[in-house]
């Protein structure tokens, strides 16, 4: 479980291709500080399980549908990404229930520069487009954000100095690929009120 709040910006090392996945070896010095083989740690919003560490660096083995759901497939040497470990039981929530499971990917549309903000509009698979409202939540790798506006194939959101600085959202151009998970509770709810209703509270 995450909060969608980057702890670190992180670089890809290096890129091992196989048959049907990948193996990525990240530096994030912070987000290893204290790992053990077999932790999760939050790579542009998609959980990935520590395999090797060491050095300020860990490696993560990407199977196939994780590098089909997500934008991991298109990262290389030198690609910066966004890290966060996992939230501890206690800790504040300081940004929204997140899990690390890619729901789809998006891209960079527009972006809009303003003195104190910039606003982003990001592209919108059509089969989230009923999870995603206005002033509600949503995970663009792995930053939790808040939707200004929400359109049937595109949203927007409003991104301060610091998410410039501190995420690879204060990089990325258009055309570029985005990982946008959607709030999970919206996915729940929508199950427990739909057509079987009746039956899935038997």
């Amino acid at each position: 479980m995450f909060t969608g709040i980057v702890e670190e910006l992180g670089e890809v090392t290096a890129v091992e291709k196989l048959d049907d996945a990948s193996r990525f070896r990240l530096r994030g010095p912070l987000v290893t500080e204290g790992a053990k083989h077999g932790d999760s740690i939050a790579v542009n919003g998609v959980c990935l399980t520590v395999v090797e560490f060491g050095d300020g660096e860990f490696t993560a083995d990407v199977m196939a549908e994780t590098l089909k759901r997500s934008s991991l497939g298109a990262l290389d040497v030198g690609s910066r990404v966004n890290l966060e470990r996992p939230m501890a039981v206690g800790d504040r929530l300081g940004g929204h229930i997140v899990q690390g499971h890619v729901d789809g990917t998006g891209s960079i549309l527009d972006r809009t520069p303003s003195e104190h903000w910039e606003i982003v509009k990001i592209a919108l698979p059509a089969p989230l487009s009923r999870y995603v409202v206005e002033k509600g939540s949503i995970t663009v790798d792995g930053v939790s954000l808040t939707v200004v506006e929400a359109a049937d194939d595109w949203f927007t959101i409003s991104l301060i100095p610091t998410t410039l600085a501190l995420t690879t959202l204060g990089i990325k151009e258009p055309g570029d690929p985005v990982n946008l998970e959607v709030d999970v509770i919206a996915k729940y709810v929508e199950r427990l009120l739909g057509p079987n209703a009746q039956e899935n509270v038997k």
